[in-house]
């Protein structure tokens, strides 16, 4: 029949495709990327997904309660205790894949060691953003000056030794859908949903990146088709725009339909040096550098032919959606952190 011949011309064309391996992390910042890249390559690219995940994630948290429509698209997923060397078991049966991705930093080694024996076209590491020293001004780029003690950076380095074709990505913040860290944007909208007062560090024009997830697995995915351009390269993994705190503020207060002008006159400005020996409560704490931290992506967007499909303003109005339906808009917020800034700006006033 048609059907039957059609479902077998999409076999031969995944197999031409080929195959991924995924390892996942159990969770934070970088909880979802898997979810997402496995999704964009099976359904995007059409290659034959494995995902192995980190025995310790939290399974009815997101996105680990979403997998089943990684099932649906056809992954094939596994499970593996990676702090207890699990990644040998889960690897038996899995076929030599031509593409590997690796978000984790349990085992990075061990996957390393495992996988190069297939000589994938291409084993692509996500790294951290982190890394980066602070810059007075502009964007992060990847030739800048990194902490040489990061561990990630290390585990970059040891992808080179290990003689594969390696790339790395370093992402900063990441935002949902399914985000498994969701306190980055919550803190905005936690404070100007209730009218809160909102300290910002220096005058709020501190620049960083705020990028949805699937930006992030499609910069990632885009590896397939330019493995030759991607090999031994590091890649900022962000969006292109860098917004200030204050932005992202007004961006919020309009999602919200609230007056941004209004809200504006909340938000208080404390310097960060003024806190310096400072013993303040952990709860509630602004959860960004207290400095510009923005990547650059032009890199990616030329070596890659990768571009972001989604901006924090357009995705906003479902991340609020979202919020509210997590049930974020109702009762108290920990503000132990917002209490002890506001006193110590009070007390410079």
């Amino acid at each position: 029949s048609a059907g039957s011949r059609t479902a077998a011309l999409a076999v031969i064309a995944m197999a031409a495709a080929g195959a991924a391996l995924i390892v996942q992390n159990k969770g934070g910042g970088h909880g979802e990327i898997g979810y997402h890249l496995a999704l964009n390559l099976a359904k995007e690219k059409g290659l034959k997904v494995t995902m192995i995940t980190d025995s310790a994630a939290k399974m009815d948290k997101p996105p680990y309660n979403s997998y089943s429509d990684l099932e649906a698209a056809g992954v094939v997923l596994k499970s593996a205790n990676l702090a207890e060397g699990g990644l040998a078991g889960a690897l038996e049966g899995v076929a030599p894949c031509e593409y590997v991705f690796d978000n984790q930093n349990v085992c990075p080694k061990d996957v390393q060691k495992a996988v190069s024996a297939w000589a994938p076209k291409a084993y692509a590491y996500v790294s951290s953003g982190g890394m980066y020293k602070p810059i007075p001004e502009g964007p992060l780029l990847e030739s800048g000056a990194v902490k040489e003690d990061n561990k990630q950076l290390a585990i970059e380095r040891n992808a080179a030794d290990a003689g594969l074709n390696w790339s790395a990505y370093r992402p900063q913040y990441i935002y949902g859908p399914k985000t498994n860290k969701p306190e980055l944007l919550d803190w905005f909208l936690d404070r100007v949903i209730r009218d809160l007062p909102i300290p910002l560090p220096v005058d709020g024009s501190l620049r960083t990146t705020f990028t949805n997830a699937e930006d992030v697995a499609g910069m990632l995915a885009s590896v397939v088709g330019a493995e030759d351009s991607a090999k031994f390269q590091v890649f900022n993994c962000a969006t292109d725009v860098r917004m200030s705190h204050n932005e992202v503020v007004e961006a919020v207060a309009k999602a919200l339909g609230k007056n941004v002008e209004a809200v504006m006159k909340t938000v208080v400005y404390y310097d960060p040096a003024a806190l310096k020996g400072v013993d303040l409560p952990k709860k509630g704490k602004f959860p960004y550098r207290e400095t510009h931290f923005g990547v650059g992506v032009d890199k990616a967007k030329v070596v890659l032919g990768w571009s972001p499909k989604h901006t924090l303003e357009g995705d906003l109005p479902a991340y609020v959606a979202e919020y509210k339906r997590r049930g974020k808009d109702q009762g108290d917020v920990a503000r132990d952190w917002d209490e002890a800034v506001l006193k110590v700006v009070g007390s410079s006033a």
